[in-house]
């Protein structure tokens, strides 16, 4: 699934493409099934709309109009992508025509994807963020101090706490991986065992790694593509995931992975304490 750096990666393609204050045109919604039932009259309402920016909220897109928000989720294999007159896909199931005569197409090939207007300003409200956590590119909101009071007393494993989009938005699989192995925590450990100093060590840590992440334009693991069409590149730079039986990068030991959480989890049991 997407995490936040291939999410931000595709909001800044949509930024790029969105920047020239289109108005959307007309929508055209080519299939409704997706995660959650698409309502054409709901994302009609976008029509004649002018487009004031583009943002992100966890794993979500928010591409902001005058009077609404038009939010989507990738999912496990949704993109968007400039599509020309005739580019019609397989598993295109939006399109956004815009007044310059560009076409943004949603394509999501397992529909677990999501895309739903909601009137701008009522996202405080709004049912899928009311319960989200902290930015951890945020480092007011999320801080080693923050993040070492919330652990407390918690029995969670420190890697099922920090996937958790409750205690902190979108440190997904593959990142929570990388910086827990960057920051020398075990990701079996008990949140709650987290020390003073590794939480200092590990909120930086992470801020690095989906920062990098971002900079590589995400990881392509198997679907992920960014707003242009290309592939991510962190996947060349992991240290630990998906590297389970070959030696640590640092120190040679074999690599390790277990099931946390129905999730691939990998460590260095080295480097890792």
């Amino acid at each position: 699934m997407p995490e936040l750096p291939e999410v931000e990666t595709v909001k800044r393609g949509l930024e790029i493409i969105l920047s020239h204050d289109q108005l959307i045109a007309r929508v055209e919604v080519i299939r409704t099934d997706l995660r959650d039932k698409v309502s054409p009259k709901n994302l009609k309402s976008l029509e004649g709309q002018r487009i004031c920016g583009v943002r992100r909220r966890a794993k979500y897109l928010l591409i902001e109009t005058e009077q609404n928000l038009f939010v989507s989720h990738l999912g496990m294999t949704g993109s968007w992508r400039v599509a020309p007159s005739g580019d019609d896909r397989k598993h295109d199931h939006i399109y956004l025509h815009l007044n310059d005569g560009q076409r943004l197409a949603f394509n999501d090939p397992r529909r677990f994807g999501m895309a739903e207007v909601i009137p701008r300003g009522s996202e405080e409200k709004y049912k899928r963020f009311m319960n989200l956590g902290p930015e951890p590119l945020a480092q007011a909101d999320f801080s080693p101090e923050w993040v070492f009071a919330q652990t407390r007393g918690r029995e969670a494993c420190i890697k099922i706490w920090l996937m958790d989009q409750k205690n902190v938005v979108g440190v997904g699989n593959i990142y929570a991986s990388e910086a827990l192995f960057r920051a020398g925590v075990r990701p079996t450990r008990l949140a709650g065992k987290l020390k003073r100093l590794e939480a200092e060590r590990l909120v930086p840590v992470i801020r690095q790694v989906l920062e990098r992440a971002i900079e590589k334009g995400g990881s392509t693991i198997r679907d992920f593509r960014q707003a242009g069409g290309s592939e991510g590149y962190f996947q060349n730079e992991f240290m630990v995931y998906d590297r389970a039986g070959e030696p640590c990068r640092t120190c040679g030991t074999l690599i390790r992975q277990k099931v946390l959480g129905g999730r691939s989890s990998y460590w260095c049991p080295s480097c890792q304490r």
